[in-house]
């Protein structure tokens, strides 16, 4: 099994992505579903509802996890979800970017 190509504090890699998720993280969190298969507008907005947010955002988290044959749990994307959403956001944003650093990267 493999592991995240960002570390969960990787949020810097790619500032752009950083600064929409730190004031509009509705929009990551819809983007991230809908690569994997799911509603963009739905999951968006169930991220923005307290613990709603949290099972939501971890079942993408989840799907991310699978689909890249990352090693984790349930469990751990919830403790993730609950305590540094934004830094999961976006670390999943990240992955589902494809490359180390996402599009800053690409920018090279």
């Amino acid at each position: 099994m493999g592991e995240w190509a960002n570390g969960l504090f990787g949020c810097f890699n790619n500032c752009s992505l950083c600064i929409i998720t730190y004031f509009v993280p509705c929009l990551t969190a819809g983007k991230n579903a809908e690569a994997v298969g799911e509603s963009c507008c739905l999951y968006g907005f169930l991220t923005l509802l307290g613990p709603i947010g949290i099972w939501s955002r971890s079942k993408i988290r989840g799907k991310i996890r699978e689909t890249k044959s990352i090693e984790g749990s349930y469990m751990n994307d919830c403790i993730m979800h609950w305590f540094c959403a934004l830094c999961a956001i976006i670390q999943e944003a990240q992955e589902l970017e494809g490359s180390p650093g996402g599009a800053a990267m690409a920018r090279e």
